[in-house]
């Protein structure tokens, strides 16, 4: 048998996988979409403060036009993800919600290194990726802090929603999602799982 006979099976199943290439992008837009669209709610809600802690370089970004650039970071947010749930122009709401990770990665997360959850016993905790003093000492400190809590609070009912973390606040969740929108720029909303999709074959339709 020829080596071009021996992978002539697994050609027909890849090429009968295509008819779902879709899912992987419906993944996406649909673990995307609700944090996009709670992120963009929250800043709704509490635009005035948003809009201040934009403008603010003593205890804020410092950003200049703080009003407008809060205006469009909700907008993408809030918009953005009610497109990417719906597979709505993905590829137009992928590009500000991109810029819009950028910006929180680099001006807000990057001083505290990649993780996003402090973690001593990380690799990336070693010294070898820059990570700041708060993650080398969390379990000390959350150590403490449960100790504190189970002597003088309620401590069963504190955690009755989960356990205790201290967070490093690093950019590892702004970059993981500007990967994933990256993706979605390149794919689209998906074949047969997007508005998109049904939209262009219209198009094309009429053509």
């Amino acid at each position: 048998m020829s080596l071009m006979n021996m992978y002539t099976p697994l050609h027909k199943l890849l090429d009968k996988s295509l008819a779902f290439e879709g899912i992987a992008p419906l993944l996406l837009r649909l673990y995307l979409a609700p944090v996009m669209i709670q992120a963009g709610w929250n800043k709704y809600q509490g635009f005035e403060g948003i809009v201040d802690w934009f403008g603010n370089a003593d205890y804020g970004l410092g950003l200049p036009f703080p009003l407008l650039m809060a205006f469009l970071a909700t907008a993408a947010e809030l918009v953005g993800g009610i497109f990417l749930l719906m597979g709505l122009a993905t590829r137009w709401v992928s590009i500000p919600l991109m810029v819009t990770m950028l910006v929180a990665a680099f001006s807000v997360h990057w001083p505290n290194g990649w993780a996003a959850i402090a973690d001593a016993s990380s690799w990336m905790s070693d010294g070898t990726i820059m990570l700041n003093e708060a993650a080398i000492n969390a379990p000390n400190k959350l150590a403490a802090a449960k100790d504190i809590l189970q002597a003088h609070g309620n401590y069963e009912w504190l955690t009755s929603s989960g356990k205790f973390v201290v967070l490093n606040n690093g950019i590892e969740f702004a970059m993981t999602y500007f990967i994933m929108l990256l993706s979605l720029f390149f794919t689209g909303g998906g074949k047969y799982t997007s508005v998109d999709f049904f939209l262009a074959k219209k198009l094309i339709a009429k053509t």
